[in-house]
């Protein structure tokens, strides 16, 4: 539904795009010639030719956002398709601009000055749309151009996609009710304000501009009869689908010769995701084994002295697509510690830790020579936990979606361990944790992950 705020917004995001270009492009022109940063081998262009070519360049640059969708504004449009549009823009700017300076030879041309241009158009343009999205979500968190929604089906999803929308008020959608044939007992505290069939009425009554369908699995067939029920009207209509046992990882649709595929296993940690995730781990492993030498040194001497047997205790473990490898600890067990009883959980009071194994244990001192791990490329220095085998073969016929964890590489620390779950406590937690971190996954995420290791992920209780 088109209005007249809509038209708005365009015409505010075209003025700061038009004086965002001005700005970057007389800017780029004082780098490049005037502010002596640059070595000038060849005669100076006259100001006055980039000052007539700057219309031109305004021009390109409103032909480009609006070739590249960026006036099509979207209430649930995220921060990852503005970058994306950003860049489009101004790569195809930068191609459009490149090419009218050619053909009118209006002798202002530099190619350092184009690609300064391109960069300081580019920033420029994402951070005045931020600043603008932002007094937009501030005036909609306060009332302002704000829409109502109503919601088909009382469900679990419904309920749900009523209270993110309550809860996210910067998108200015106010759900007002729920849509159902077939009422439930269990009810939020939105009122169900009639059937399908009085979709229309309802619809033109409340002047309502987005269709919520929220329907259960069992019932996604009834979605054909409301989109049929719809088609009179011009709201927006978006499927909520029930699918929350299925899609353990991030959902994405892409799109396969035309049909539109929805995935619901697949991992976020792909592409340029890998090869961040990879660098941040070689550094600061790297990092971690020189600054920690004393502390591993002094360990080590530890292990030796009070007990019989190797300082370095490698376990097998299951790590990337469950794949096993030898994971690196200090030794805080007897060397015969699992020869009776075998492979079993470790407890509080174990018997079987050496006269320092409790206190590596206890202190996480145990885990260091993981950096090894981490460095090689066999563990991140933030993930799930890795498991033994043994205990995976246990713990995935009986906990629904476990083997989800080995979607990515296991880690040292993770988002369960920082928040109290490791050692003796619920797996079922800890997997819901970690199915948290491997969906909304990000280097920043890591960084806060490590920083909150550093002072609560060392020392637990439930650690022994």
């Amino acid at each position: 539904m088109i209005s007249r705020r809509s038209h708005f917004l365009v015409l505010w995001f075209v003025l700061t795009d038009a004086c965002v270009a001005v700005i970057t492009w007389l800017a780029a022109y004082w780098l490049r010639f005037d502010s002596g940063w640059f070595d000038i081998a060849g005669e100076i262009p006259d100001f006055a030719k980039c000052l007539e070519s700057t219309p031109i360049v305004v021009l390109l640059a409103l032909v480009a956002y609006r070739t590249t969708g960026q006036y099509a504004f979207d209430r649930m449009r995220r921060l990852r398709e503005e970058v994306t549009g950003v860049l489009k823009g101004n790569a195809l700017l930068l191609l459009l601009a490149a090419t009218a300076l050619f053909l009118i030879r209006d002798g202002y041309e530099s190619r350092l000055s184009l690609a300064l241009f391109f960069v300081m158009n580019a920033g420029g343009t994402f951070l005045s749309r931020r600043l603008g999205w932002g007094l937009i979500r501030l005036a909609r968190s306060r009332g302002w151009d704000t829409s109502f929604a109503v919601i088909v089906g009382t469900g679990k999803v419904a309920r749900r996609t009523a209270r993110a929308l309550r809860r996210v008020t910067w998108m200015g959608i106010r759900p007002i009710g729920f849509i159902e044939d077939r009422p439930s007992p269990y009810m939020a505290d939105l009122d169900v304000l009639g059937t399908t069939a009085d979709l229309p009425r309802l619809i033109k009554h409340y002047g309502v501009a987005h269709v919520f369908i929220a329907l259960p699995a069992n019932r996604m067939h009834e979605a054909r009869t409301v989109f049929d029920c719809l088609a009179q009207t011009v709201v927006d209509v978006r499927l909520v689908p029930d699918v929350p046992g299925l899609a353990t990882l991030s959902m994405r649709s892409t799109n396969l010769d035309g049909n539109p595929v929805i995935g619901l296993r697949e991992s976020p940690h792909f592409g340029i995701n890998i090869v961040v995730k990879r660098a941040m781990d070689m550094v600061l492993s790297a990092l971690a084994l020189i600054i920690l030498t004393p502390v591993l040194a002094a360990v080590a001497l530890a292990v030796r002295i009070t007990s019989p047997g190797p300082i370095l205790y490698r376990q097998e473990r299951c790590g990337l697509n469950g794949a096993t490898f030898q994971m690196l600890k200090f030794r805080s067990m007897r060397i015969d510690a699992e020869s009776s009883t075998g492979a079993v959980w470790a407890r509080k009071g174990d018997d079987r830790t050496t006269a320092v194994g409790a206190f590596l244990r206890k202190t996480s001192l145990d885990e260091l020579p993981q950096f090894w791990n981490v460095l090689m490329g066999d563990m991140s220095l933030v993930g799930p936990r890795p498991e033994r085998p043994v205990f995976i073969s246990r713990f995935s016929r009986t906990i629904p979606n476990y083997m989800t964890r080995h979607a990515v590489k296991a880690g040292i620390t993770g988002w369960a361990q920082v928040h109290g779950w490791r050692g003796n406590t619920s797996l079922r937690k800890r997997l819901q944790y970690d199915l948290y971190y491997i969906t909304h996954w990000t280097p920043m995420l890591d960084l806060r992950i490590l920083w909150m290791t550093i002072f609560k992920g060392f020392v637990h209780e439930n650690a022994y």
